[in-house]
């Protein structure tokens, strides 16, 4: 594909972004933006996202997608309480925290079950429904986004890495469906995920 094309299809995929499509984006970058600042909002706004996002991959044949965020509408309901949780001091249950090597073991062990389960379903899918799917590409976005999600509601730092691995995945994986203002989008949370980690990390150091 040379330059041409590629802002040929660019212009072309942001003329035909959907109402749907818009708000999800936008409701997406806020709610990213309320993460990075540690804020309960995140949930509420999000939620508004996931159930878009859950349509408009059913829709373009991503269903690995649309499966993260189901998954992304259950986790928000439980990370929003979670969020809210405090102990007998009145003082919120989870805090910003780092992954010790028994976390990590869980984590990528968790990646590993839910990329194998996910490839497999697709797999199947796209050799009797669904063509245009693109099983592993779009096994490796869910099984990060599905880890990412986890550690979120718990305060890990390590989500931001997870989240990082699937904003990458996404950006050409929505493109390539032609879902190009997703795939900005995708290109937005990218760096958000960046600034994000960094000020979590802040955070973290001043506790220590």
């Amino acid at each position: 594909m040379t330059v041409l094309n590629f802002f040929e299809q660019l212009q072309s995929g942001i003329q035909q972004t959907t109402w749907y499509e818009l708000v999800a984006v936008c409701s997406g970058i806020v709610s990213v933006y309320y993460s990075k600042k540690e804020s309960i909002w995140v949930y509420p706004i999000g939620l508004i996202n996931t159930i878009l996002y859950i349509f408009i991959s059913i829709k373009g044949h991503l269903l690995g997608e649309a499966a993260v965020n189901v998954y992304y509408t259950i986790m928000s309901v439980v990370g929003w309480r979670l969020w809210t949780l405090k102990n007998g001091q009145h003082q919120t249950v989870y805090s910003i925290s780092r992954s010790n090597r028994k976390e990590w073991l869980q984590q990528l062990s968790f990646f590993a079950v839910v990329y194998i389960i996910v490839f497999s379903a697709l797999l199947f899918f796209k050799q009797h429904f669904f063509p245009g799917a693109i099983p592993w590409a779009d096994a490796f976005a869910s099984a990060t986004a599905f880890t990412a999600m986890w550690l979120m509601t718990r305060k890990k730092i390590e989500s931001w890495y997870w989240w990082l691995a699937t904003n990458i995945a996404s950006i050409p994986l929505y493109f390539v469906k032609q879902y190009v203002f997703t795939s900005c989008y995708y290109f937005v949370l990218l760096i958000l995920a960046v600034l994000g980690w960094m000020e979590w990390r802040k955070k973290l150091s001043e506790k220590i």
